[in-house]
């Protein structure tokens, strides 16, 4: 029988095992922490002289920030109807009906996600605007001139909002059909037998079991419209976004930018609330795993036309009539390339990309292999807490980050330049500031949540028995995640790498902010010579970020194709 000494002598050494297995996890949880702290408290600095804080946040008030905020409300609101009403209802249409075509709309409505918003915005300005084909067209065949008819403007509110609309449905699609699929017969059998039409029962039974869901993938959407720059810049638009751009570097006011980045933050963890909230209701969705899943409606003759129409058309404007107009665009410009010019801004995009990737790849896994270490007590939460800042980063928009990281940057180099001058006579200059370590240090920030999600679940696959094999084989916990861990997780670490590395080729406001003198990339060119009215050099690096970004669609499709409802009828 063991005495209470002998229970605290085997006791105290477990505790220090303990304690020196989550140090590591500790030292790189704090490391996070303040990685992505250090941009939201460097936009909040500028409150700390309050007087003149004060005064510019007056001056703000009675100019600025009511224009911006009524626009990004309107945006808001116009986008948030687009993309519940596209996206929820063909989400309903593949998981509820089989007709034509529906094995490949399941996958293929998820194919807009590659078109970044500012370059369709590109696109259909060329498409609509008076010099377009459609309105020259309509001008041709009416005999039609300028002030003779109305044609919507597309470089406005509504038409931004179409855009956005377009290519961020998506996000509700996605969400919506899982939610739609985990519908049982039981249900429809309870709503025909009230004596509700398809229709309604749609409207009162299925759809209010998938709100959380389409509220989720809604708020993901809005989150990406407040963050926007390219569109909302290239169609003159004056939201918070494009009036934080336009207050540091033309009017040369940092603490005014700072301030409307701080406005903005707000509104967007208003949203990340909402979503949040959403998410957090959506548990109640999914059906018991001994239900029989409802069958699929056979849509035949003109109804099954019906559906297959209703489908194509968000997959057209989102990515099909872009894609075309940018090839009609690119083609004449191709032979005045400058194919020097061109592969130097492809060169600096792969490599901030790729550096990007590595980096948020092999801080995110070390991360998640940090949870599963710290698996309880004090060291579990703190490493947990971590992971959640460090994901706060994907909603922070672009511009705020850059604000963020630029505010601090400067005063460190400013004041290390000043020590150096007063110590040996030497100035350093801009060591950090407008370097591509910002820049990086602004992608790791932005882009860690989507290296660590992939990650996170490929670890949860991992059964933690292998673990306390290896241990009890003599490895340490180093070893074991490099012998172990990352041979299986290969295939999340490759697609955690590849989705920070598109998403850094597409990333517009942080990188036109931060990026080097004369480092041009891809994004950035292609928003430069869109913004000069040369669209059809414009179109060029456009299709090839188009390009690059279908990668991680394709994967995306391939595993909902996986993942399809087993007890679905066939096309």
């Amino acid at each position: 029988m063991s005495t209470p000494a002998a229970s605290v002598s085997t006791a105290a050494p477990r505790r220090v095992r303990e304690l020196s297995t989550a140090a590591a996890p500790l030292a790189l949880a704090a490391t996070c922490a303040a990685a992505v702290l250090l941009p939201l408290l460097g936009v909040l600095a500028s409150f700390a002289d309050l007087p003149a804080s004060i005064e510019t946040l007056q001056h703000l008030a009675s100019t600025v920030i009511p224009r911006a905020a009524l626009e990004t409300a309107l945006l808001v609101a116009l986008v948030a109807v687009g993309v519940i009403v596209l996206g929820s209802t063909s989400a309903w249409l593949v998981a509820a009906y089989d007709f034509p075509g529906r094995r490949i709309f399941e996958w293929g409505l998820l194919v807009p996600l590659a078109m970044p918003a500012y370059i369709v915005a590109y696109a259909y300005t060329d498409f609509l605007q008076f010099a377009g084909p459609v309105q020259g067209w309509l001008r041709a065949s009416f005999g039609w001139q300028r002030g003779d008819y109305w044609f919507p403007e597309i470089r406005s509110v509504p038409g931004a909002a179409f855009v956005f609309t377009v290519t961020l449905y998506p996000y509700v699609y996605l969400l919506a059909r899982t939610a739609f699929l985990a519908r049982t017969a039981s249900m429809a059998d309870a709503a025909r037998s009230l004596g509700l039409s398809p229709l309604r029962g749609w409207l009162h039974v299925n759809l209010p079991m998938a709100r959380p869901a389409v509220a989720a993938g809604a708020a993901l959407a809005l989150m990406e419209t407040v963050a926007d720059y390219g569109a909302a810049s290239y169609f003159g638009l004056q939201t918070f976004t494009t009036a934080i751009y336009r207050a540091w570097f033309s009017l040369g006011d940092p603490v005014a930018a700072s301030q409307l980045a701080s406005v903005l933050l707000a509104v967007v963890l208003v949203l990340m609330a909402f979503e949040l909230r959403a998410r957090g209701r959506a548990r109640f969705v999914s059906a018991p795993n001994s239900a029989r899943p409802a069958e699929r409606a056979r849509l035949g003759g003109s109804r099954g036309v019906v559906a297959m129409v209703a489908c194509c058309l968000p997959l057209a404007a989102g990515f099909f009539l872009p894609v075309a107009i940018l090839v009609e665009l690119a083609a004449p410009a191709v032979r005045e390339l400058d194919a020097g010019r061109y592969l130097k801004w492809l060169l600096h995009s792969v490599l901030l990309g790729g550096g990007a990737a590595l980096i948020a790849v092999a801080v995110a896994a070390a991360l998640a292999y940090g949870v599963r270490l710290a698996s309880r007590g004090t060291p579990a939460r703190a490493v947990a807490l971590a992971a959640r800042l460090m994901n706060l980063g994907y909603a922070v928009p672009g511009i705020v980050i850059a604000v963020g990281i630029l505010l601090p940057l400067a005063a460190f180099d400013n004041a290390l330049d000043a020590w150096m001058k007063a110590r040996i006579g030497i100035g350093t200059g801009l060591l950090l500031t407008g370097s591509v370590t910002a820049l990086l240090y602004a992608y790791v920030v932005r882009y860690f949540a989507v290296a660590f999600q992939p990650i996170e679940a490929g670890l949860a696959r991992i059964t933690p028995a292998m673990d306390a094999s290896a241990r009890s084989l003599g490895a340490s916990p180093r070893e074991v995640f490099t012998r172990v861990h990352v041979p299986l997780l290969a295939p999340s670490l490759f697609a955690a790498a590849l989705l920070v590395f598109v998403d850094v080729m597409k990333e517009l406001p942080a990188t036109l902010v931060l990026r080097p003198f004369n480092f041009d990339t891809l994004a950035v060119i292609a928003y430069q010579l869109a913004a000069d009215e040369r669209l059809g050099e414009a179109a060029i690096p456009s299709l090839t970020i188009v390009a690059v970004g279908v990668l991680p669609v394709i994967l995306l499709s391939r595993a909902i194709g996986r993942n399809s409802h087993p007890g679905q009828a066939a096309a």
